[in-house]
């Protein structure tokens, strides 16, 4: 059974909307622009602003899909042949995790997370010439925010970190 939008959209407004507000009750650290209560309270607001969103409709296409195509015998067509692979799609989250708990000692977070988002967008069906780039850009951006901005430690690895 699927639930409606609306129902899984209110559910994330909800949800969101509690972990904002736990973030928002959350006593900041004195001396520190950015303490604990920042994370909850960013997070919660995206994940209710995703759930309007969804309730909404916003970026979601209602078009009815294509009807089958008959066959020359007279026969449905049925769906598009899958590839052997397709349901080992489902291990590719917890193996990346495996991954980046295994190698970012080692490699280093900038190295790591670049490799984890190619395999990442390469399985979703990105073609390289957008990959390459998002897994060349994407770390960086990551690093900025959470081990500049948040402080947070990130394992340098074989690269070194002037930045």
């Amino acid at each position: 059974m699927r639930l409606p939008d609306s129902v899984t959209g209110s559910f994330l407004v909800v949800l969101g909307a509690a972990a904002a507000y736990g973030g928002y009750i959350l006593p900041p650290v004195p001396g520190q622009p950015v303490g604990p209560n920042v994370f909850p309270l960013v997070i919660g607001t995206g994940l209710a602003l995703c759930g309007l969103a969804i309730v909404f409709g916003i970026g979601h296409s209602f078009e009815e899909e294509e009807e089958l195509v008959p066959l020359e015998d007279g026969q449905a067509a049925g769906p598009p042949p899958q590839s052997k692979l397709y349901g080992l799609r489902a291990l590719l989250p917890p193996a990346l995790l495996l991954f980046y708990v295994l190698a970012a000692d080692r490699l280093g977070f900038i190295i790591t997370a670049a490799i984890m988002v190619y395999v990442t967008s390469t399985a979703l069906g990105a073609k390289w010439k957008l990959a390459l780039p998002l897994a060349a850009l994407s770390p960086f951006a990551i690093h900025l925010i959470f081990g500049k901005l948040l402080r947070v430690p990130l394992p340098a690895g074989l690269l070194p970190t002037p930045w």
